[in-house]
């Protein structure tokens, strides 16, 4: 196995562990993560998602450049990465990135297509796709520019520049930055807050919330708004509502 899972208090942690080569994917170790999301989806107990790499230094360095030597026209056409990013944004809870060392290439696709990202602060960012003569093709064209800004995102790739936690927060590719030793802790604390939130409310914002990059205005204040709907006819709506009231913390069932 090239990952690993856990899951206590609610918090499942996958874990990319393949050091021996700086936690890079694979096409088996995307396959793994593939089958990881549907089983983490189907479990009701995984209410938060961490994604992080084993040791220290690489969250993941990218994809298996012994493997992208081989791969051909249909493989690109496969987009091996780029489902693996893709099933990480459309994962139904929310999804923590803890970066804890080198995130290049796939690896800092994967972290964009997290919905919170918190560095080490000895973490490095990049996308070298270029220096290979091939593009950043797991969402790097399309989810960098929405995160860090177009200027930004060019810059990164047309140069291949790899930047450190500070410049990453600077512009805003990470909202946190752990010191060193601390990632972990931070990055629990960070998804114990959103488990205290409203778990139906919270799929419900994170589906309104990918969908604002995606469609024009009026289209997306109609799914915000059957969202909102849904939350209010929810036993959560009622439960959070009488909580605030009775000045006491809710027990959210997801219902």
């Amino acid at each position: 196995m090239n990952i690993r899972v856990d899951l206590s208090e609610s918090i499942a942690t996958l874990t990319i562990d393949r050091p021996s080569v700086k936690n890079a994917l694979s096409r088996e170790t995307v396959d793994e993560c593939l089958a990881a999301l549907r089983d983490l989806a189907a479990n009701e107990d995984a209410g938060v998602l961490i994604i992080t790499g084993a040791g220290e230094s690489s969250f993941v360095s990218g994809s298996d450049i012994g493997e992208i030597r081989n791969r051909t026209r249909n493989d690109g056409l496969a987009g091996i990465a780029s489902s693996l990013c893709a099933a990480v944004e459309r994962f139904s809870r929310p999804t923590i990135a803890a970066i804890n060392g080198y995130a290049l290439g796939g690896g800092c696709e994967l972290t964009l297509a997290c919905d919170m990202r918190i560095a080490a602060e000895t973490a490095k960012f990049g996308q070298p796709e270029l220096g290979l003569g091939i593009i950043p093709a797991a969402g790097g064209t399309q989810r960098l520019p929405r995160v860090v800004g177009l200027g930004w995102a060019k810059h990164l790739i047309l140069t291949g520049e790899i930047i450190d936690a500070r410049q990453a927060l600077a512009i805003g590719l990470v909202t946190a930055i752990a010191p060193a030793g601390q990632l972990t802790v931070r990055a629990r604390e960070l998804a114990k807050k959103v488990l205290r939130q409203g778990p139906l409310a919270a799929r419900l914002a994170k589906l309104a919330l990918n969908a604002s990059s995606r469609v024009d205005l009026d289209s997306g204040l109609v799914i915000e708004t059957l969202a909102q709907a849904i939350c209010y006819a929810s036993e959560d709506k009622q439960e959070g509502t009488s909580a605030f009231l009775e000045k006491r913390k809710p027990k959210f069932t997801g219902g």
